[in-house]
């Protein structure tokens, strides 16, 4: 697609067996590390990181939907210097992040049908409607940040062996996280319940002040 055409028309989709290498940064994908994404806006076959945008995309009534970097670019008209602030967002390191956090603990967490694996999980204050997720609490790299807006939260636990799990759902992407016990569950929902709809524990503090 020409770059004015660029998230008005559906693009055509690379198939997946297309290709060998991300098309954007082109780091090999392989089983393990490299899962595969569609740009929305022009079809392309890009590894996570080069996925990690989203834009409105007018074909698809104006939705949110995952984008490369240059199609975000192009869509949004976003510089390169908010790109950078972008960029660093996996690379913060978690112990900074954990100090200065609404909350933070460790969770189990599952993706799609994988098995329950351990995470470090942290909301940091200056970004509250974002949610990182390490390997441990020192790592100095996000495995993954989910930007809860937009999110919606099912706390009704799954199964019998996690009871204090709830989960996160947007269109088709799903996140279910369990805590050690009920506690901790319920101060996570708080924080979250908030982050889904955009407000952050300090707007309803004053919330509550007035």
């Amino acid at each position: 697609l020409q770059n004015a055409e660029l998230g008005k028309r559906a693009p055509r989709w690379i198939r997946d067996n297309e290709v060998t290498m991300c098309m954007k940064c082109k780091e090999p994908f392989n089983a393990l590390t490299r899962r595969r994404h569609h740009c929305r806006a022009c079809g392309h076959v890009v590894c996570w990181k080069c996925s990690d945008y989203k834009a409105h995309l007018e074909y698809d009534g104006n939705k949110l939907n995952k984008v490369c970097k240059d199609c975000y670019h192009v869509i949004t008209g976003c510089t390169d210097s908010e790109e950078k602030k972008k960029k660093g967002i996996l690379e913060i390191e978690s112990a900074e992040v954990s100090g200065n956090s609404v909350i933070c603990s460790f969770l189990q967490y599952m993706e799609k049908s994988k098995p329950w694996q351990k995470a470090w999980c942290v909301i940091p204050k200056q970004e509250a409607l974002v949610l990182y997720m390490y390997g441990a609490p020192q790592d100095v790299k996000a495995l993954a940040t989910i930007p809860l807006l937009g999110y919606t939260v099912d706390d009704t636990p799954r199964s019998a062996d996690l009871p204090h799990s709830f989960k996160l759902t947007q269109s088709k992407s799903v996140h279910s996280f369990a805590a050690d016990n009920e506690e901790l569950k319920q101060k996570w929902l708080k924080v979250i319940h908030l982050a889904v709809k955009g407000e952050t524990p300090e707007c309803q503090n004053e919330l509550q002040m007035n």
